[in-house]
């Protein structure tokens, strides 16, 4: 034992001490095993001097056990390290680096002080850090709700190879890590342009169609061309087919509007409806002013708010995320009044506007149809709802009591009213998205993609 231990051992308070003390199971069941041989040497009294000796090498490898823990100061240093923000919805990484500073193998088990929303108290890893060497230990979070998530202290419980006593180290202060809309699928959806790649993911790459787009240039003509955009000038010149190539039409508006109502208030995979709007309004925003239009967005409930105009600007999507993160539902009817309102003093070009509501019933719908044919009339409105998925899997569930037939049959009727709104929305001229919570992001590009191939808009 050095002097130098020696005198940092000495100089550790003792309160201190025995707070960071603790005694592992193996202790314990030692100690429990040398109480029944003691018990035993009054029957067997051969057994005495054997029950002594143990006591004398257990108490001894205790004393040494605790030496070699305390003996080194700062024999574990921990660092977590935490991401910018998190995503929500999504799996976010956390690191934690582990330093060793013992001239033993340490076995260590982390606790982690995680925040509050997630409700886990029995959050534990184990690992081992061989001696004077750093380790890396990475695991992850899948936050369900925006706002701020606080992280506690991290605590590192240390033990040798002896395994009767343990010590606790602890590290940093509270850290605050702010949970944004799904930022992470804006890289699974980067659509800079269409490509085979994309396919995987379900989008689907549409042909353009339609004559109304500016003037671009000559190519030569490959399978797929428009045979009506073949210019013959130039065939006749170049002695083989070349077509003209048309540009899209730039910079039109698209706006993501998002109920806040309390029919988004449903969960579904422990995320509301509101947040699987909030996430795919995000991604459909990036997609938008990637391909060159104008992206904006704002919510309603009793009152339209968190309005960000449709730009192009390269703070765009800043300003969309910073708005989205802000979105939060108050439970209240949604008054679609004040939407049609909004939307004509706000929104003086036409524009498509994807609107993410909650329709239960068709009743519902035509309490607020006469708003939505009205909003239609100026722009392209698409009508974004969703199906109860656990309906759905009841529908395919094969029924045996009379309880099981009745839940199938009204899970059938919730099913069929949910058509009978597209259709509904449909005769009026309001296109639609019944989608999946799931699958809303992708639908959303999709049918996004699908308005701009047939210049509906």
């Amino acid at each position: 034992m050095s002097a130098k231990n020696t005198s940092e051992f000495s100089r550790m308070p003792l309160v201190q001490f025995f707070k960071d003390l603790f005694l592992n199971n193996r202790f314990f069941y030692a100690m429990f095993g040398i109480i029944v041989l003691f018990v035993l040497s009054f029957i067997f009294s051969s057994l005495l001097l054997i029950a002594k000796l143990l006591l004398f090498v257990f108490l001894a490898l205790v004393l040494v056990d605790v030496l070699i823990l305390f003996l080194t100061k700062k024999g574990i240093d921990a660092v977590r390290e935490l991401p910018e923000k998190f995503s929500n919805g999504d799996d976010n990484t956390i690191n934690i680096v582990l330093k060793n500073n013992y001239s033993l193998k340490a076995y260590c088990s982390l606790i982690d002080e995680l925040p509050v929303q997630f409700q886990q108290r029995d959050f534990n890893i184990k690992t081992s850090i061989t001696s004077n060497n750093k380790k890396e230990i990475s695991y992850t979070i899948r936050p369900t709700e925006r706002g701020e998530y606080v992280f506690g202290k991290l605590h590192v419980y240390t033990t040798t190879k002896i395994g009767f006593a343990m010590r606790r180290f602890s590290f940093g202060e509270s850290q605050m890590v702010k949970t944004y809309p799904s930022f992470l699928q804006l890289k699974k959806y980067d659509l800079i342009s269409l490509n085979q790649s994309s396919l995987q993911f379900g989008i689907k790459k549409i042909r353009r169609i339609g004559n109304s787009f500016e003037f671009e240039q000559i190519k030569d003509y490959v399978q797929g061309d428009n045979i009506k955009d073949i210019n013959w000038k130039a065939t006749a010149k170049r002695n083989q087919l070349m077509v003209n190539q048309f540009q899209d039409e730039k910079s039109q508006q698209v706006y993501s509007i998002i109920d806040k109502g309390r029919v988004m208030k449903m969960p579904f995979e422990n995320l509301s409806l509101l947040d699987y709007a909030i996430n795919a309004a995000l991604v459909i925003s990036s997609v938008v002013v990637r391909k060159h239009d104008r992206a904006g967005m704002f919510s309603f409930s009793k009152k339209p708010d968190n309005f960000v105009v449709a730009e192009r600007r390269n703070a765009q999507m800043n300003l969309i995320q910073e708005s989205l993160y802000n979105v939060n539902t108050d439970f209240n009817e949604s008054d679609f009044g004040n939407l049609y309102g909004h939307i004509k003093r706000k929104i003086t070009t036409r524009s498509l506007l994807l609107l993410y509501t909650n329709f239960a019933s068709l009743d519902a719908v035509h309490r607020q149809m006469n708003y939505l044919r009205a909003i239609n009339k100026s722009h392209m409105l698409v009508v974004v709802f969703f199906k109860n998925t656990e309906l759905e899997q009841l529908k395919t569930h094969e029924a045996k009591t009379t309880q099981e037939i009745f839940d199938k049959t009204i899970a059938e009727k919730f099913s069929y009213d949910k058509k009978l709104i597209v259709a509904e929305l449909n005769k009026y001229g309001i296109q639609t998205i019944l989608t999946e919570p799931q699958n809303l992001t992708i639908d959303s590009i999709n049918k996004y993609l699908e308005i701009k191939a047939k210049g509906l808009l």
